[in-house]
Parts: C-alpha cells; sequence; structure tokens
C-alpha cells in the first residue's frame, strides 16, 4: 500500500500522509516522499489528511515532522489529522507551535474527511 497517495471523498481530492503503524524510520522515509509530492502542487491547493495512530516517533521523527509541516504550509488549503494520543499530544503540540500552523485533530478519519471536504 502506497502511504502517500491521493484518495477521492464526496468529488474531492484529498492528500493521505499514512504514517499508520510505522516505525521511526519509516516515519522519515514517508516525510521524504510526501515531500516530493506536495511541493509538485500549486499554493494553497491541497487538503491533506495525516494518520498518524499507532506511529513510533523519536526526536529525529519529531523535528522532522515540524520542518515537513512548516515547509507545506504554502501548499496547503486545509489539514487535518487522526491518531494523535498520549504522548502523542506533545509532539503535536511542538509540531503546530514550530510550524506556525493550526491542524485539527479528529477522532476518526470519516471525521476528518467530511471536514476537509466542507473546506
Amino acid at each position: 500500500m502506497e502511504r502517500v497517495r491521493f484518495i477521492e471523498h464526496q468529488n474531492r481530492r484529498l492528500l493521505l500522509l499514512d504514517f499508520s503503524q510505522c516505525s521511526a524510520e519509516e516515519v522519515l522515509q514517508i516525510i521524504g516522499d510526501a515531500e516530493k509530492v506536495i511541493r509538485r502542487q500549486p499554493p494553497r491547493s491541497l487538503l491533506t489528511l495525516t494518520d498518524v495512530t499507532g506511529t513510533r516517533y523519536n526526536l529525529d521523527v519529531t523535528q522532522a515532522m515540524k520542518e515537513f509541516t512548516h515547509a507545506n504550509k504554502p501548499h496547503v488549503r486545509a489539514a487535518a489529522v487522526v491518531g494523535i494520543d498520549g504522548l502523542k499530544k506533545i509532539v503535536y503540540e511542538a509540531v503546530m507551535r514550530f510550524s506556525g500552523r493550526n491542524v485539527p485533530v479528529f477522532p476518526d478519519i470519516e471525521t476528518a474527511k467530511d471536514w476537509l471536504v466542507a473546506q
């Protein structure tokens, strides 16, 4: 399964960034793949859905996520994230502060998709 891919929801195109159940090393590779896709898109054109359910992280992942989220800002019209729980809340808050973004957290993918297409 491709971890960075476009999906359709209610006739709208969303970019799914699927980090679910990944190791820290896998997260870093997916970030690299996602950067290539995102940076080719026009400014403020993307609706992104990020799934971090069960994702493993470390300091390298935290720093990479900060930089990745900040760099993507010009290309993203709206973003949503699912899978934030436990200690990931601390990482999420650090990423939001560093990136200057406010990406809402949703309890499940379907709710996040519905919110994104309304943006």
